[in-house]
């Protein structure tokens, strides 16, 4: 078999292993995380070196998008279009970057979640913090790289004059770990920077004290514990709380409106009015009565209390709890330290990659000017060469058959040269009296123009100029000190040219101590107001307003009567108990109005269609309910223990079927005996004080029957007696119950005469 069509075998676990492990590595360190020197990605990287190669300045005329995204990914990122111009979008975003890097033209979406239109109907050029990220490329500031073509040439990094990692923040999902980092205000992280050159064994705790937290560009309240910033900042992961800016409007006559000026980082306006505008109908939130969305440049979002009443403290709390106006920023600090290795850092090691990285900029920066100087004072002292010698050299220039080599062959006198140089200075002649071949060719494409005693003059002040800059930046490149100052004075420009003293820079994001939020009862935040329940046989449930007399006439829809009648209050609490031994709780302030039929109360908790009420009740904080199954199985139960806290409800009595939850009755106080009646019309009365209490489970046996079942269980006072209605509708009560008393789980007598025959005692 040729080599060509040789065939090589692995198992496929390593196989899979070893490819696995080269993607993972490619998405670390080439796609989602962002490098600690210039705080970008490869992709914003290339949409920015594209700008650039475009001429997109910041003063400069716009180009399409698609222009850009295309010259992105035929040069330099070889993936979709479609994904760098989202890229490029995010950049231009003012409610997304905290200073965008990409100057857009056009719909380049907002804060409610719109996206951007397509790249053809778009334009963009750099702004101007984005040509400060790539001031010195032409200086041999970086290293370059082949692209993945090998036809052009990219950066591996920017020089970035800003702390870009810190000042814009990052996100990014890997393969096993993930970045993400919140904006900073530039001003405060030079002012850091300055500190950390001046003292470099400075602690994170220390750099706080210019470092205030994150700077938000949609602003907002954090509300996080300075404490707990500290050890987020020193251990490079935490999170920030963070709350949406409020203030009251007086509306005057007492009443008052609430009004959201700030959101918090990335929440989509328009999803948080949803949620907020979702609580309200479905009355979690009960305080609030309405929001409104009045934003037009800025934000304006618009929350009416129900009452004027309402403390807007409470609302706010209760709003922060229930939606995104409170959310909390995650910091994960894992970026690459010199573009290779993933490392999470502390706020310290990420400021000290980012002066190191300008260090090195600043030394590659120098030498590639001192190498731009030395070649200049090689070409200047030929041109100098060239005015002591005039005569001579015009006459090479016009006889000579090859004038480039009789120079370079040529003595030439040098004395005026060496009086006007600096004495450490050394000509990068080949020989005393030579000239060299950079210098015959400036010579030869010397203008005539440049002839004149003038120019002379002119090219000795040049010397002389550049001599003093070449001994500065030898001075520099020697001196560690000298590099640090002159790294401080960069930053002092740029807090000039983007610090606080410029509106673009001034600080966003507030602080706040969030002080704990009472949790106010149900009544404090309802107007209490008479409702009458009606709960139909069907399950429609509503409440009218005021307390209706129950023995009025009703109105249902065909085929339904009433089932449920009862006084109650906007502040009270209804229990609702399924037979499948479930507890259902729904607020009363949540009823539909009494104005039409209402609403399935199915609608309104989780209650499955298969599962029948058997009872409703008011709930009594304090008392306690007697639970019993189909079975005969039984308990006490305190009522605190059967509110449920989601619409799902909460299990109190275990039932399997056949076997079904059949009674639940109100221990009243005094009340010390239980009274069972199964369907086989037996009676029995035993001490309250033999059933066990608890909060959940089958309980035990009441009542023993050979067929059927348990029909109905009440407690009662003993020496007042059990009552029960006849067939006829009358009350009667039994007082002496020796014949039916006994020990609990025992088979009871026949009910007394006229006892009702559905075997009920209500």
């Amino acid at each position: 078999m040729s080599d060509d069509n040789r065939e090589i075998s692995e198992s496929l676990s390593r196989a899979i292993g070893s490819r696995y492990l080269q993607y993972a590595l490619s998405t670390i360190m080439h796609r989602a995380l962002p490098d600690a020197r210039d705080g970008l990605k490869p992709v914003h990287r290339r949409i920015l070196y594209a700008m650039r190669e475009l001429r997109l300045s910041s003063n400069g005329g716009f180009r399409k998008s698609a222009k850009i995204s295309g010259d992105v990914m035929g040069n330099y990122h070889p993936h979709g279009d479609a994904a760098i111009y989202d890229a490029m979008a995010r950049l231009a975003q003012d409610f997304t970057i905290r200073y965008p890097l990409v100057d857009g033209q056009g719909n380049f979406g907002n804060i409610d979640g719109d996206n951007p239109a397509a790249s053809r109907y778009t334009e963009a050029r750099m702004t101007a913090v984005a040509e400060v990220l790539l001031e010195g490329l032409n200086e041999n500031a970086v290293d370059f790289r082949d692209n993945y073509d090998g036809t052009l040439q990219e950066p591996e990094v920017l020089p970035a004059a800003l702390p870009n990692l810190l000042a814009n923040g990052s996100s990014g999902i890997a393969v096993g770990m993930a970045t993400n980092i919140p904006p900073h205000n530039v001003d405060e992280l030079i002012a850091a920077c300055l500190h950390l050159i001046k003292t470099p064994d400075a602690r994170d705790e220390t750099l706080l004290n210019y470092i205030q937290g994150p700077d938000f560009p949609t602003g907002g309240v954090i509300v996080e514990p300075k404490e707990s910033m500290a050890e987020t900042y020193r251990t490079g992961r935490g999170a920030f709380r963070l709350r949406a800016k409020w203030e009251t409007e007086d509306l005057g006559r007492g009443t008052w409106q609430v009004v959201v000026t700030e959101i918090p980082y990335q929440v989509q306006k328009s999803k948080l009015i949803e949620k907020i505008a979702e609580l309200i109908q479905t009355k979690k939130v009960p305080i609030l009565a309405d929001v409104r969305d009045e934003s037009a440049d800025d934000i304006r979002i618009v929350l009416e209390p129900r009452s004027k009443n309402v403390d807007p403290e409470i609302l706010m709390g209760t709003l922060f709890r229930s939606s995104d106006l409170e959310t909390r920023f995650s910091l994960n600090m894992n970026v690459l330290i010199d573009g290779r290795t993933p490392k999470v850092c502390s706020l310290k090691e990420v400021l000290r990659a980012f002066l190191d990285h300008r260090r090195e900029v600043l030394i590659r920066r120098s030498t590639h000017r001192m190498e731009k100087i030395d070649h200049r004072l090689e070409v200047l002292e030929g041109f100098i060469i060239t005015f002591l010698n005039l005569d001579r050299v015009i006459d090479i220039i016009r006889y000579d058959d090859d004038p480039k080599a009789a120079l370079m062959r040529e003595e030439w006198g040098r004395a005026h040269v060496r009086a006007t140089s600096e004495a450490d200075y050394v000509s990068p002649a080949p020989g005393e009296g030579e000239l060299t071949e950079v210098q015959a060719e400036a010579i030869l494409n010397m203008r005539l123009r440049s002839l004149r005693r003038l120019e002379e003059m002119e090219l000795l002040k040049e010397q002389a100029a550049l001599m003093e800059e070449r001994a500065e930046l030898d001075d520099l490149l020697a001196r560690d000190d000298l590099q640090w100052g002159r790294i401080g004075e960069e930053l002092r420009e740029m807090r000039k040219q983007f610090g606080k003293g410029t509106e673009f820079g001034k600080r966003r994001t507030d602080f706040a101590e969030a002080g704990e939020t009472p949790d106010v009862p149900l009544e404090a935040m309802i107007e209490r107001e008479p409702i009458t329940v009606v709960l139909s046989k069907m399950g429609w449930v509503r409440a009218m307003k005021g307390h209706v007399a129950l023995d009025g006439e009703f109105k249902y829809k065909d085929g339904d009567e009433g089932r449920f009648l009862m006084h109650a209050e906007t502040t009270d609490k209804l229990l609702v108990f399924g037979n499948n031994g479930r507890f259902y709780t729904i607020g009363a302030a949540n009823l539909p109005g009494g104005r039409g039929m209402g609403e399935p109360v199915r609608l309104m908790v989780d209650l499955p269609n298969e599962v029948e009420i058997v009872d409703l009740l008011i709930h009594k904080p304090g008392a306690k309910l007697l639970v019993a199954s189909s079975a005969g199985d039984g308990f006490l139960v305190p009522e605190e223990d059967v509110v449920a806290q989601t619409r799902s409800g909460k299990q109190v009595l275990n039932v399997k079927a056949p076997v079904r939850a059949a009674v639940c009755a109100r221990v009243q106080e005094g009340e010390d005996y239980v009274a069972c009646v199964g369907e086989n019309r037996k009676v029995l009365v035993f001490p309250l004080a033999e059933l066990p209490e608890m909060g959940r489970g089958k309980g035990v046996r009441l009542q023993k029957y050979k067929d059927g079942g348990l029909s109905d269980a009440r407690s009662f006072n003993r020496a007042e007696g059990l009552s029960w209605k006849d067939p006829a509708g009358r009350t009667r009560t039994e007082t002496d119950l020796t014949e039916w008393e006994g020990k609990r789980a025992g088979t009871g007598r026949m009910a007394p005469r006229g006892f009702p025959r559905d075997n009920r005692f209500t």
